[in-house]
C-alpha cells in the first residue's frame, strides 16, 4: 500500500503519517500489539495510574484512548470503503476519555482490547484493493481517503507509543524506555 497523498487528508493528520516507517504499512499495524506490551506490561497498578501533568490522563487513560480512537478511526475506513457517502461525526477525545472507565481497568485488560482491535483492523485493511483504498469520503468535516485513515490509524499509535516512552516511563524513573514513533 503506497503513502497517501497530501490530497488524501488534512494537514493536521500529516503529524500521525509522517511517523509510518517506509516498510509496508499492514507489517506496521501488526506489530504493535507486541510492541505496546513490552512497553507496558510490566508496570505496577500504580504505574499504570501515573499521568506526567496535573491535566493529563493516565497511562490507563492513554491507551483507553489509543484503542477508542483506533475504533473511530477504522470505522471511518470501513464507512468510506464501503461506499457509504454520508458524512460521519467527529469525536470529543476529553469527553471519550472520561467516559471510558480506562482509569479502573488493568493494563493487561487494555492490551488485550487493543491486540483483540489490531488484530481485527489488520485483516480488514489486508481486504483493501487499490480501488477501496481510493475511495473518499468525509469525516468530521475532513475529506479522507481509505488509505489516508489506515496510514493514520497506524501513525496514532506510534505517535502516543513516543509519549509512553518520552513521558509517562521517564517520569516514572524508567530511563530504559525506547521509542519507535
Amino acid at each position: 500500500m503506497r503513502r497517501p497523498e497530501t490530497s488524501e487528508h488534512d494537514s493536521y493528520y500529516s503529524t500521525y503519517i509522517d511517523k509510518v516507517p517506509d516498510r509496508p504499512v499492514i507489517e506496521v499495524l501488526a506489530e504493535a500489539p507486541g510492541e505496546l506490551e513490552l512497553l507496558l506490561n510490566s508496570l505496577s497498578p500504580s504505574e499504570e495510574s501515573y499521568a506526567y501533568g496535573p491535566d493529563k490522563w493516565s497511562i490507563r487513560e492513554a491507551l483507553g484512548h489509543v484503542t477508542d480512537t483506533e475504533r473511530v478511526f477504522s470505522y471511518r475506513a470501513l464507512h468510506m470503503a464501503r461506499g457509504d457517502a454520508s458524512a460521519v461525526p467527529g469525536m470529543d477525545q476529553d469527553v471519550w476519555a472520561t467516559a471510558s472507565n480506562a482509569s479502573e481497568r488493568p493494563i493487561a485488560r487494555l492490551l488485550a482490547e487493543f491486540r483483540a482491535l489490531r488484530t481485527a483492523n489488520v485483516e480488514l485493511f489486508s481486504s483493501f484493493d487499490d480501488a477501496v483504498l481510493d475511495r473518499r469520503g468525509v469525516a468530521s468535516g475532513v475529506e479522507f481517503s481509505v488509505r489516508a485513515l489506515v496510514f493514520i490509524v497506524a501513525g496514532h499509535e506510534l505517535h502516543h507509543r513516543a509519549i509512553f516512552s518520552e513521558r509517562y516511563l521517564t517520569g516514572l524513573g524508567n530511563t530504559d524506555a525506547v521509542s519507535d514513533g
